[in-house]
């Protein structure tokens, strides 16, 4: 079968249809600024109506805990009142300038403008990518992001649009591109060969759930990591096989009429100059000093980048100041390559970078504004909150006591993530039920805390909650300013799917076939058995 043939019975398949109905459907949507917008206002009239019913649901978390409410219960907040209102005018900008990923966003742009700027980004592209087999370039950029999670935000602010630009100077869909970039870095959250940030973070949460049950019940950070490991081949391969067979041919050929040219900047295919490869070469030895520098500050353990109180590397100046690292090791290489080019010869090229990257951000910084105020008023009304504690307790009426009963749980979660974008967040509202309930019958928290990672981490694409959906909407927008919403979430869906399905086997087939453990020192059911 041709490569135009198998295009045209994708496209004509059910599953093709779906997503074009998906697609069509989710673009009837306004503007994604004008829907966060409206979401924002539809939280403030639920709120309203769930603070007349005096809506609430019993707090699960244990007395103590940080954010446990004092009286117990979870109860709905109205912001439909005197004191609601005065909280929206009170709070409006700090909303906005609060929001976590906004800075995190622009500070490590402003280094990634200058190595754009002086070539670097495009002399990289076509020194490494440009010669490779297209279907390897694929399966890379799939694994890129999800490695990218052990540094926390770089996957989002760097590799995605990177990988964009990738494929639009192939030739190819830069969709395809940002598309592979976006599910290894976000649908594969859960899965890396190194321990990232969160694992911690969800460790600490997991251990204080299980002590409901067994008071001295210890959970370490590490107690995912063998099936982390497996998974980052799974959905390295997933997302490898979805991209080649359904979205890159789905999407077609790329039609740059609708494009933000200055945005996306001309993509060159030529052959390295000789001074290209010089400024490559000097850019590689800053790189390396850098690196040098950076490694003496964090594996000694008088490192100055490590946690200055413990001395350990978790929890530490290196890992909160990542954001920092990218700019700078973005910052330095790209004006030492722009110098030795002669790209950049003064402070001001410099800036002209830095501008640039930040000019191109105009929609961006427009919808984080609104999707700031709509998460807030999330946040203030509780009714994530409320959300994860109806579908926990739904979950649990259910009665499934065999390890079936992880089906419906990673569902449960899934649909939790879909209101809470946060996985901390989430997992503290819903460790306190899922893993004592699943301890009573006889699974260890370890393994619970492993389903709950599939379900979160799959739906991460679809959900306008997740943190960076709209920095990947204002990326998208850069190659069609026409994006829709619709768009975006039928390019995602397919890998949701495909990650769920590949993910809950490789689960069963790992934990329950081989009874191979999720992370070292982690037994599969509580006791040890």
């Amino acid at each position: 079968m041709s490569e135009n043939e198998y295009t045209e019975q994708s496209r004509r398949g059910w599953f093709a249809y779906f997503l074009d109905f998906v697609e069509r459907m989710g673009n009837l949507l306004p503007h994604p600024v004008t829907l966060f917008a409206l979401f924002a206002v539809g939280v403030v009239v639920v709120s309203g109506v769930a603070g007349w019913f005096e809506l609430s649901v019993p707090d699960p978390r244990p007395e103590g805990a940080p954010g446990r409410s004092p009286t117990g219960a979870i109860e709905a907040i109205s912001l439909m009142n005197g004191d609601g209102l005065r909280r929206i005018v009170e709070e409006l900008v700090t909303n906005f300038t609060g929001f976590v990923p906004l800075g995190t966003v622009l500070v490590a742009l402003l280094g990634v403008g200058v190595a754009e700027k002086s070539g670097l980004l495009s002399a990289m592209i076509r020194a490494v990518v440009l010669k490779a087999p297209p279907q390897l370039v694929t399966g890379a950029v799939v694994f890129a992001g999800v490695i990218s999670n052990t540094a926390s935000e770089m996957g989002y602010v760097v590799l995605i649009p990177l990988a964009a630009v990738i494929f639009y100077a192939l030739g190819r869909h830069p969709y395809a591109g940002l598309a592979a970039a976006f599910a290894g870095v976000s649908a594969g959250y859960s899965a890396n060969l190194l321990i990232g940030t969160v694992d911690p973070l969800l460790a600490g949460i997991t251990e204080e759930a299980a002590r409901l049950i067994d008071p001295d019940y210890e959970v370490h950070p590490a107690v995912n990591w063998y099936f982390m490991i497996v998974s980052t081949f799974v959905v390295t391969l997933i997302g490898w096989w979805v991209t080649a067979r359904i979205v890159e041919p789905r999407l077609g050929e790329y039609d740059d009429s609708d494009a933000d040219h200055e945005a996306i900047g001309e993509q060159s295919t030529d052959p390295l100059a000789p001074d290209e490869v010089r400024g490559l070469l000097w850019a590689g030895v800053a790189t390396l000093a850098m690196s040098a520098v950076l490694i003496l500050s964090v594996v000694p353990e008088w490192g100055v980048l490590r946690n200055p109180e413990t001395g350990d590397v978790l929890h530490s100046p290196f890992l909160r100041g990542m954001v920092t690292l990218i700019f700078v090791f973005f910052l330095i290489p790209g004006f030492v390559y722009g110098w030795v080019t002669g790209s950049m010869r003064s402070d001001r090229d410099v800036v002209e970078g830095m501008a640039g990257a930040m000019s191109s951000m105009g929609l961006y910084i427009v919808l984080v504004f609104f999707a700031a105020q709509f998460v807030a008023f999330f946040g203030w009304t509780n009714l994530g909150g409320i959300t994860a504690v109806v579908g926990a307790d739904t979950l649990q009426r259910i009665g499934l006591t065999g390890p079936l009963v992880f089906i419906p749980f990673i569902f449960m979660c899934c649909l939790v993530n879909l209101a809470l974008g946060s996985a901390s967040a989430q997992w503290a509202i819903t460790a306190p039920i899922f893993v004592p309930m699943l301890m009573l019958i006889g699974y260890s928290p370890e393994v619970i805390q492993a389903a709950y990672r599939i379900g979160d981490s799959s739906t991460n694409i679809i959900t306008p909650m997740m943190s960076y959906f709209g920095l990947i909407l204002a990326f998208a927008a850069r190659y069609d300013r026409k994006l829709g919403i619709g768009t975006l979430v039928a390019m995602m869906l397919p890998y949701t799917i495909f990650f769920l399905v590949g993910w809950i086997i490789t689960f069963y087939v790992w934990v329950f076939a081989l009874g191979m453990p999720v992370g070292p020192a982690a037994p599969t059911y509580y006791g040890g058995g």
